[in-house]
């Protein structure tokens, strides 16, 4: 009879602290980002009320539809993100769940980190312009790009692909987009050389949110691409510079272009 008795007071105070242990793991503070659709920006046309493009030195051409560069929205590097809003995420087509690392994967504080996605942001806008002067062929055009708020290198071959077109559209004195809307993310190196980035599900639903049916994706990240791409969109993948320009121009022409 003791036994019958004791037995349940201990289990009871035994219980305390395991629910108190269970309510802090829930609510502690876990290593992800939470990452929606963010925003998208014409290289085009303007941002902010400033040209995105600015050439001088050679002559440029006026240019129809659009190429839209696309990111991703996160939670900030010293954000809480627990259970319930993993759980949340992990089940919503419109969120992503990622490692902390994989979106600030340098800096310890939220200063550093703004400044370091702030300078891969400025070197990507070099490499743009490097690549895309040699494919031109153009020696003496100085370029200036502006692109307020946003930082990191996966603008790179919008940034690109929006100078090619100013200068040299596809080639026949027509445009690149071929008055679409065309969206798309990818870094890219001096050798025109295409690199993969993250978050390119969430960044063709804000392509298509914005207007975009087409969507350059890095070949690497096809897979990712396909996991949540909206009705309508349609993925052409890239490696280089010049396969983009080709694509494009064979989207135009009704030439053979690449899928996924």
């Amino acid at each position: 009879m003791l036994a019958r008795l004791t037995r349940p007071k201990a289990v009871a105070v035994f219980a305390v602290p395991v629910v108190a242990l269970l309510a802090t793991a829930v609510f502690a503070p876990l290593p992800f980002s939470v990452a929606e659709p963010g925003t998208t920006a014409n290289v085009l046309g303007e941002n902010k009320g400033e040209p995105v493009i600015t050439i001088s030195g050679a002559a440029t051409r006026k240019t129809s539809g659009e190429l839209r560069m696309t990111t991703i929205l996160a939670t900030g590097p010293d954000a809480h993100v627990n259970l319930p809003d993993v759980l949340d995420s992990w089940f919503r087509t419109d969120r992503a769940v990622m490692p902390r690392d994989a979106v600030y994967p340098t800096g310890d504080n939220v200063k550093e980190i703004e400044r370091h996605n702030l300078d891969q942001m400025k070197e990507s806008q070099d490499t743009a312009t490097t690549a895309a002067l040699a494919y031109t062929g153009e020696k003496n055009a100085k370029v200036t790009l502006k692109l307020a708020d946003v930082g990191g290198p996966s603008a790179g071959l919008l940034f690109s692909l929006g100078i090619v077109d100013k200068l040299k559209g596809n080639g026949s004195g027509g445009d690149l987009t071929g008055g679409r809307t065309i969206a798309g993310t990818g870094t890219i190196d001096d050798d025109g050389q295409v690199g993969a980035v993250g978050g390119v599900a969430l960044k063709t639903q804000a392509a298509h949110r914005d207007g975009a049916t087409i969507f350059l994706v890095p070949r690497a990240e096809c897979s990712d691409a396909e996991s949540e791409l909206p009705k309508g969109m349609r993925l052409i993948p890239v490696t280089t510079l010049k396969g983009a320009v080709d694509s494009l121009t064979a989207l135009e022409n009704g030439g053979k272009v690449p899928s996924c």
